[in-house]
C-alpha cells in the first residue's frame, strides 16, 4: 500500500490490531525516558507545559503515576541538535523501559543509540521518508508513534495566508537546515506555490545570532509573508522571531500553536496535545507487553486554525469573514 493510500484511511484509525505477547505483566516501576531538542526550560511553561502535561495525564489515566509506579528520565538538547546521539545513549545506559522521542531529529537519534529499548516518536513529518520506520501500518523493529503530516499540510497554509493577504505574490520560507523535516516541507511548499503563482524564497538559519540579519533584509527584498517551517529550535526563539516580523510589518503562518503565545499572525496545524496524549497511549501498550513493531503509526485526526484578530490589526489587514468562521481560536 502506498502512503497517500495509506494516509487517507488512516485517518479514521488503527490499519491492524497489534499482536499481545503472552504472559507480559507490566513492570512493577516502570522508567520512560523523555528526549527532546528543546530546552529543559521551554516545558516549565506555556503550550509546551501544556503538551508534557497531557502526556503525563494521559498515562495517569491509564494506571501510571510519576514518583509511584512510573519514572521520567528527561533529556533535553538545549536547542542543540548535536547533542541528542549523546543524550540518547544516556538513556539507554540508564536503562529506561521505553523512550518517547519529541520530533524527527530526537527519534533518528534514539533509533541509532538502540534497536532493543522501545522508541515511540512524535513528529510532524512523514516518518517513512526519513527512515524512521518502513511502514506505516507494520512499522516493524523497536519504533512506531504519531504523526502530523506537517508537510502535507504546506499547501494548505499557502491557501489560507492567501486568504488573509490580498495579492501574495513572494513568500519566504523560514528554515532550519539542521531539521531532517525541512527538506520534505520545502519541497510542498514550493509545489503548491507554483500552482498559485507563488515565488519562495528559503531562507536557512542554524543559530541564533543570524536571526536579526537575516529577518531583517527580508522586507527589503520584495517578500509579503512568511512561512516559519516547524522545527523546535525556531520555536524555541519564536518571540524574538515574531517581534522581528511585526518590525518588517511582515504577516506569517506557523504549524505549531505555541507560537500564538507571542503574538503570530495564523497558525494551521496538527493538536499537540492530541500527539502526547496519542504517544502516552503508545507507551502504555508497550510497558503491557505490546510490540512497538506491531503498533501502526498513527496519523493526525485533528487540526487547529487559530488567528490572532490583534496581530492582524496591527499589520493593517482585514480578516475575512470566512475565514474567521472557520478558525478554532481568534485571540482577540
Amino acid at each position: 500500500m502506498d502512503r497517500r493510500r495509506f494516509l487517507l484511511t488512516s485517518l479514521a484509525g488503527a490499519l491492524a490490531a497489534p499482536r499481545l505477547l503472552a504472559a507480559q505483566p507490566a513492570p512493577a516501576r516502570a522508567r520512560v525516558g523523555f528526549l527532546t531538542p528543546s530546552p529543559r526550560a521551554s516545558f516549565a511553561a506555556g503550550d509546551r507545559r501544556r503538551y508534557l502535561a497531557s502526556f503525563v495525564d494521559r498515562l495517569r489515566e491509564l494506571g501510571w503515576t510519576d514518583g509511584e509506579n512510573l519514572v521520567i528520565e528527561g533529556r533535553y538538547g538545549e536547542g542543540q541538535y548535536d547533542r541528542l546521539p549523546a543524550l540518547a545513549a544516556e538513556l539507554v545506559r540508564v536503562p529506561v523501559d521505553v523512550i518517547f522521542a519529541n520530533s524527527a531529529p530526537a527519534a533518528l537519534a534514539a533509533k541509532r543509540a538502540t534497536t532493543t529499548i522501545p522508541i515511540v516518536f512524535e513528529t510532524l513529518g512523514d516518518p517513512m521518508s526519513i527512515g524512521l520506520v518502513s511502514s506505516l501500518a507494520r512499522p516493524g523493529g523497536n519504533l512506531t508513534g504519531v504523526s502530523g503530516l506537517g508537510p502535507e499540510l504546506s499547501g494548505k497554509r499557502l491557501e489560507l495566508l492567501r486568504e488573509l493577504v490580498p495579492g501574495l505574490r513572494r513568500v519566504v520560507l523560514l528554515v532550519n537546515p539542521g531539521n531532517v523535516m525541512t527538506s520534505p516541507t520545502v519541497r510542498e511548499t514550493e509545489k503548491a506555490a507554483g500552482a498559485f503563482g507563488i515565488k519562495v524564497q528559503v531562507l536557512e538559519v542554524r543559530e541564533a545570532h543570524q536571526l536579526d540579519r537575516a529577518l531583517g533584509a527580508v522586507a527589503g527584498d520584495g517578500a509579503t509573508a512568511v512561512i516559519v517551517v516547524p522545527d523546535p529550535f525556531l520555536l524555541n526563539h519564536a518571540r524574538r522571531i515574531q517581534a522581528l516580523l511585526l518590525r518588517q510589518r511582515l504577516p506569517s503562518v506557523h504549524a505549531e500553536t505555541g507560537w500564538g503565545r507571542e503574538g503570530a499572525l495564523m497558525l494551521f496545524g496538527s493538536s499537540l496535545v492530541d500527539h502526547y496524549r496519542q504517544a502516552a497511549t503508545f507507551v502504555d501498550k508497550i510497558l503491557r507487553g505490546t510490540e512497538p513493531g506491531d503498533l501502526p503509526v498513527e496519523q493526525s485526526t485533528r487540526f487547529e486554525l487559530i488567528i490572532n484578530s490583534k496581530t492582524a490589526k496591527a499589520l493593517g489587514l482585514t480578516i475575512p469573514p470566512s475565514l474567521l468562521a472557520r478558525a478554532d481560536q481568534v485571540i482577540e
